[in-house]
């Protein structure tokens, strides 16, 4: 590890009550839903899992089976040849979802639909044989995985049908077009005679009135869809917003809506919800079952769902006003789980295993890391433990933040520039240091939030991107927990005259904590010689932070690490190996760990779906069901408490219950198997392990003496106190606490 950069990490642990006897934890009352008819909403899957593979291919339709909540709905959207064959197709134009413009590179045409000119390759100029011989599919959103394109032919209506999901929806986008083309829709329904089909949708009033007798004997439902509000609806020529004024005409020719879901939640310029519409409260008054489409974990979309995909799911489905009757997903597991585990769920459930939420300064996914709002929202959303990592400004004040530079994490570059200087010992590049600027200073900036992905164009909470105060050490004490920091023991010790560990034990014994037996202390450091000087204090516990990947701890390393710490925390990609955005394998490290008695923590994680392998579905939950109930760590550390919390509180992440449905960790590797052989990842070499070198740091340097003006030689400074020093320093120190549960959940 390098020996000049430590994290030094404090936290507090709160022995808890015993949770309810299973038999009162299990007793919640059933839960009641504000749909039309007080059904659980409908998880209406858009062409199988096409969030994954190409949109109704067989690997598509199989995995959606086999992921999604019992009783779930495949959904197809039909296309037509010309020799009247349906299929299953995203589109009437083939060019974006199929291999047709590489088959027949000059076979484009233009034709005019719903009074629109459009340009490609169309269904209807091939017949059926073509397109299942020749013509294969693609995933046809270029941020989803492209290792299956090219493999997976196009699935005829019969095919999905064949798959025997239990529900069935077929969506006919475009019976005018087709009948401009002496091709009929509604005939070939009737050819199946409607058999398997439990609902169909269409935009065109027309083509639903021409099927509703048939659809009424065969008992299948009709639904009618709503498009962009200015479009025109084809047979009566009325803008969709002037439909919307009547919605108790429609149910003259179909028992519910399928609606854009802005319809419902409207989203400003700046990405914010709206406040609802009346919309669902209107169609369930004219008795019509509402449905929402639009759902996907890789779109951006409001920023209120803080990148969690179910969070959204929730705000159609349990917002206490209504819930929509169903949703249409590209991702229908987690529709799955926030329908069937996460809504109703109360404020203080009990959290099934033993895992703790860490936060990773403060809820700084949401606010600027370590600031008062951060904090709070972390308490707010359930976090086992929230941390302040310690900064020293040049007058001596202590304050939480994420490191000694200011530069990326404050405003201060707009200010303080010419005070930046270069501190090897720290980091390799210029940075406007907490220790050089008096704490007036500091507090003259406003914090930032701090994003990994801003290059990419992902934002954060932007309203809130300056929001909140600093927040002192002696503050952050008063909300009576802690985390941790990035610091440099040895530069302090040696070079501005300041012991970081005497600090932290100063710290704990001004605070009672080595005299008491109600909380646990955990020191966390990538310093064994810091671990190491903790041992003659008994409540503690010591977590070693390992800070680079690795692959294997041999027992020679995990002896070494017994003799200096209790824990340790991981890296993500040293429990599961990750290559382009696949999951590709697991190491056997937390087993190893384990059966030393040694817990393992992993971070950090994040809910942006760009840093979410694609074996977890883009979605966070299953990220942490992975690490959690599929390799066992001890805890996360996140940036979003909130989902970590839910997904623990929910009795879908225990899987020895017996349940109808339960979220299940990935089986990393499991995904690139379906993708043919030429297709497949180059292999990578495998982590490094653990060098038993890596974890020796040999002792930390005495600390200097300065003179009062801060040059050595002088006498030694006065002993800080309460959380401060009287001199200028990098003092990177982290403070971690676990509220008591009687703090954060309603008794």
């Amino acid at each position: 590890m390098l020996r000049f950069f430590i994290l030094f990490s404090l936290f507090l642990h709160s022995s808890v009550a015993a949770p309810k006897t299973p038999a009162a934890a299990a007793a919640v009352p059933a839960k009641k839903w504000l749909t039309l008819n007080g059904q659980e909403p409908a998880v209406v899957a858009r062409g199988g899992f096409s969030g994954l593979f190409p949109e109704s291919s067989i690997s598509a339709n199989d995995l959606a089976i086999g992921t999604s909540s019992p009783g779930f709905t495949m959904l197809c959207n039909l296309q037509m040849t010309k020799d009247g064959v349906g299929l299953c197709l995203s589109d009437i134009i083939l060019d974006n979802a199929t291999t047709i413009s590489s088959v027949f590179p000059k076979a484009q045409k233009t034709y005019k639909v719903n009074g629109q000119d459009l340009k490609g390759w169309f269904v209807i100029d091939y017949d059926a044989d073509t397109i299942f011989n020749k013509v294969t599919l693609v995933q046809n959103i270029f941020s989803r995985p492209s290792i299956f394109d090219g493999q997976m032919s196009v699935s005829a209506v019969e095919d999905v049908l064949g798959t025997k999901p239990p529900k069935f929806w077929l969506s006919v986008q475009y019976d005018a077009f087709y009948m401009e083309h002496k091709l009929s829709p509604a005939e070939y329904l009737r050819s199946l005679r409607f058999r398997g089909i439990n609902v169909i949708s269409s935009p065109e009033i027309g083509f639903l009135k021409s099927i509703g007798m048939d659809a009424g004997r065969a008992k299948t439902k009709l639904i009618f869809e709503f498009k962009d509000p200015e479009a025109v609806e084809p047979t009566t020529n009325k803008k969709y917003s002037e439909i919307q004024q009547n919605l108790a005409a429609i149910k003259a020719f179909a028992s519910g809506v399928l609606v854009p879901k802005d319809y419902i939640w409207p989203i400003d310029s700046a990405k914010y919800l709206k406040p609802a519409t009346t919309f669902v409260a209107d169609a369930h008054k004219a008795g019509l079952e509402v449905y929402a489409s639009g759902f996907a974990n890789d779109l951006r979309t409001s920023f209120n769902y803080s990148y969690d995909p179910s969070a959204e799911y929730l705000q159609f489905v349990d917002n206490g006003q209504f819930s929509v009757d169903g949703v249409i997903t590209d991702f229908p597991p987690t529709a799955s789980q926030s329908i069937t585990c996460f809504s109703h769920q109360n404020g203080n459930l009990p959290k099934a295993g033993h895992a703790l939420v860490i936060t990773h300064n403060g809820a700084s996914g949401d606010y600027p890391g370590c600031t008062d709002l951060a904090y709070q929202k972390a308490i707010d959303d359930g976090a086992d433990i929230i941390d302040c990592s310690v900064q020293m400004s040049k007058d001596g004040i202590a304050f939480c933040h994420d490191a000694a530079d200011l530069s990326a994490s404050t405003t201060a570059r707009t200010t303080f520039m010419s005070r930046a200087t270069s501190v090897p010992e720290i980091q390799p590049t210029n940075g406007i240091f907490s220790f050089d600027l008096t704490w007036a200073e500091i507090q003259s900036v406003k914090p930032q939030i701090e994003n990994p992905f801003t290059a990419t164009g992902f934002q954060r909470n932007p309203a809130n991107k300056n929001a909140g105060k600093f927040t002192t050490l002696a503050d952050f004490l008063e909300l009576g927990k802690a985390k941790a920091v990035t610091g440099n023991a040895a530069y302090l010790a040696s070079k501005k005259g300041l012991g970081v560990v005497d600090v932290v034990k100063s710290a704990l014994t001004n605070s009672t904590l080595d005299k008491q037996s109600t909380q646990k202390v955990l020191i966390q450091s990538d310093d064994s010689s810091v671990l190491s000087s903790f041992e003659a204090v008994p409540p503690y516990t010591r977590v070693l932070s390992i800070d680079k990947e690795i692959g294997d701890a041999p027992k020679t390393s995990i002896e070494e690490i017994k003799k200096h710490a209790d824990a340790v925390n991981l890296l993500r990609t040293s429990l599961i190996t990750v290559s382009q955005s696949f999951a590709t394998g697991k190491t056997n490290v937390v087993e190893e760990m384990h059966k030393a008695n040694i817990s393992v923590y992993v971070s950090v994680l994040r809910n942006e779906y760009i840093a979410i392998a694609f074996d977890y579905f883009s979605d966070p939950t299953i990220e942490l069901a992975t690490f959690i109930a599929g390799r066992g760590v001890d805890g996360v550390i996140t940036e979003f408490p909130a989902t970590a919390t839910r997904y623990l509180r929910s009795p879908c992440s225990d899987l020895n219950k017996d349940q109808p449905y339960a979220i299940l960790p990935a089986d990393a590797g499991a995904l690139l198997t379906v993708a043919d052989k030429e297709a497949q990842l180059p292999a990578i070499p495998p982590n490094p392990p653990l060098d038993a070198k890596d974890v020796i740091d040999p002792p930390l340097p005495p600390v200097a003496k300065l003179a009062s003006n801060g040059t050595e030689g002088g006498p030694p400074q006065t002993p800080p106190r309460s959380g401060t020093v009287a001199i200028a320093a990098n003092l990177s120190l982290s403070l971690l606490a676990m509220m008591a549960l009687g703090l954060l959940y309603t008794a």
